[in-house]
């Protein structure tokens, strides 16, 4: 099944998102190579694909795993977790209807 993993950065996370960034999408691709990433990606602090020193407010990532509690425990291990990047992480089912 699909799971969202919706997580929100800390305030002025920024230095510490870049330096876990590398660790991040390490652990991303596995889930890719493996065909589960539906989507994934930052939320910019402002209207902009590239926000520079505003930063990021949060990520977004919709993949599959076998059930609620591996989507859980996958989040909760994620470097960004960690590293002290995300204040909270939510994970719910999700049922993607398009496209």
């Amino acid at each position: 099944m699909l799971y969202a993993i919706i997580a929100t950065d800390v305030a002025n996370s920024l230095e510490k998102r870049l330096a876990a960034r590398p660790a991040h999408l390490e652990r991303l691709q596995v889930l890719k190579d493996e065909g589960r990433v539906v989507l994934a990606g930052p939320h910019p602090a402002i209207d902009s694909n590239d926000p520079g020193d505003a930063g990021f407010s949060g990520s977004l990532i919709v993949a599959q795993f076998e059930s609620l509690g591996a989507a859980q425990a996958w989040a909760e291990a994620d470097p960004f977790v960690t590293a002290g990047v995300y204040a909270n992480v939510v994970v719910k089912p999700f049922r993607q209807s398009m496209p």
